[in-house]
């Protein structure tokens, strides 16, 4: 699966841990129900498999030469574990192992997509502070929307800073990367006059070219506004469409360059 947190199975409205997902807010319930919901998913061969990697890594924690047992179990997932559930079984193996900073940057480094997506959604659960910020940064520069995906999650909006964040945003956009996936969405973008401006020249860009503005756009830029509930992300009504004419009040003009900050 490409998110741990979200099973992309018949059960699609709800996360891994089958609790329902709200617009805008990636929730980060604790490994043990994570845990708990591949048990009940996966095969009796992949959970042995699971289980036996997981102790491994427990008993093995850290790097041991050019590549420790995880790291290869890390490598075996997607076939082990099937695709759907193979990030999921990752995080684990990383948080088992015990991967600090070193080790998750090389998982990062030589690791394939997918390798690396997970990387990044064990980031909340492994490093506390903004020291694994690289990681996210390289993510976002990439055009592959399940690593920008993964990068904009809990760490990013936790650590990310103000102008970072904002281009994160923005990179959604440009990508295509819907913006439930954004982490923390609502309250990071409430009352950012400086992200609707941005959002508003990007707006002005597009239709100037004669190219749709996306519906998200609207979406968050209804969230910049001061007076806007910083728990949802329904857009205004009457903006759907209407470039140029939902910038947050008191925005500054739409002079300047799109996705370029003040």
């Amino acid at each position: 699966m490409n998110d741990p947190h979200r099973a992309q199975h018949s059960q699609g409205s709800h996360d891994v841990h089958g609790t329902r997902r709200q617009a805008g807010h990636r929730a980060q319930p604790g490994l043990a129900a994570l845990r708990a919901r591949l048990n009940t998913h996966l095969g009796g061969a992949a959970r042995a498999w699971l289980d036996q990697a997981l102790d491994e890594a427990a008993a093995h924690p850290g790097t041991h030469g050019p590549i420790s047992v995880w790291e290869l179990r890390i490598a075996e997932a997607g076939r082990r574990c099937g695709p759907e559930y193979a990030d999921a079984a990752r995080v684990l193996l990383l948080h088992a192992a015990r991967a600090d900073q070193e080790a998750l940057a090389r998982v990062y480094r030589q690791g394939t997509a997918a390798e690396r997506r997970a990387v990044l959604h064990a980031l909340p659960h492994l490093v506390p502070g903004p020291d694994a910020l690289p990681l996210v940064e390289d993510a976002l520069r990439t055009n592959d929307t399940r690593l920008v995906a993964a990068a904009v999650g809990p760490y990013a909006a936790l650590h990310l800073d103000p102008h970072n964040w904002r281009h994160a945003v923005l990179k959604c956009l440009f990508t295509g990367v819907p913006v439930d996936e954004v982490a923390e969405l609502p309250g990071r973008a409430h009352a950012d006059a400086e992200l609707a401006r941005m959002l508003g020249d990007y707006a002005d860009e597009r239709a100037a070219a004669g190219r749709p503005v996306p519906e998200d756009l609207y979406r968050v830029l209804a969230l910049t506004e001061a007076t806007a509930t910083p728990t949802g992300t329904s857009g205004r009504p009457g903006t759907s469409g209407r470039p140029g004419t939902s910038r947050s009040p008191g925005a500054p003009g739409t002079s300047g360059t799109s996705g370029k900050e003040s």
